[in-house]
């Protein structure tokens, strides 16, 4: 039996914005860096904190390794998730990325998003 899952569009009672983040956003793990990109994109939904989505071209993918956890969100899709190789409990994930998002949110197409408490550090640098 297949399961039907609910979508949901984004709107005033759940909104959902997608912005170019001006910054240059650095991710640190292990003492080293993890994703480096003047790209980012912020993601704002509801009333939760604000989240960078980071080009997949940024991140040193060969420090992640992806695992067997998905999560399902009616606006956003399916979530895949990564766990560091190095700079981290391993057993637990610190990235995740929806890889064939909803329409609504297409732009985090190919971008990963990381957990502020599974790395060492997510700054926000002047882009200069």
């Amino acid at each position: 039996m297949t399961m039907i899952r609910p979508v949901a569009t984004p709107g005033r009672d759940h909104p959902i914005t997608i912005e170019r983040n001006p910054a240059r956003v650095v991710v640190m793990a292990g003492g080293r860096v993890l994703a480096d990109s003047r790209a980012a994109l912020t993601l704002r939904e509801a009333d939760y904190p604000p989240v960078l989505y980071i080009p997949r071209a940024d991140v040193e993918m060969t420090r992640l390794e992806r695992t067997g956890h998905a999560t399902y969100c009616p606006y956003k899709g399916d979530a895949s998730y990564y766990r560091l190789l190095d700079g981290g409990p391993r057993e637990a994930e610190a990235a995740w990325s929806y890889e064939s998002p909803y329409p609504a949110v297409a732009e985090i197409e190919g971008h990963l998003a990381f957990y502020p408490s599974r790395v060492e550090a997510i700054e926000e640098r002047p882009a200069g």
